[in-house]
């Protein structure tokens, strides 16, 4: 459950690591763990794309260039937190906040 929070959270922000932390929170302190670091990641990214919608206003499209080069961290960040979770290693996402606890 806990790689399905960092797999499908790429795919589907943070809706699905919501779901698995509401879910399993009680049952297993891993996937617990785990999907509050997927959603805590998530919600930063989301943070990050209205910054990115700001800059790109301020600098008339400009900051639009920045726009794949976060898709792809979310990516690459997303399947190495997956294969972490996958062996039960503790991964921690960088640039996160901690607005779940």
């Amino acid at each position: 459950m806990a790689l399905l929070a960092h797999i499908l959270g790429i795919f589907t922000s943070f809706v699905v690591p919501l779901m698995i932390f509401l879910i399993k929170k009680d049952e297993d302190a891993f996937i617990a763990d785990k999907s509050k670091e997927a959603l805590n990641f998530h919600i930063a990214v989301i943070i990050a794309y209205f910054a990115l919608i700001v800059i790109s206003i301020i600098t008339v499209g400009f900051g639009a260039l920045l726009f794949p080069v976060l898709g792809l961290g979310v990516l690459i960040l997303g399947i190495i937190a997956g294969i972490k979770a996958h062996d039960r290693v503790a991964y921690r996402y960088p640039f996160t906040i901690k607005l779940i606890k």
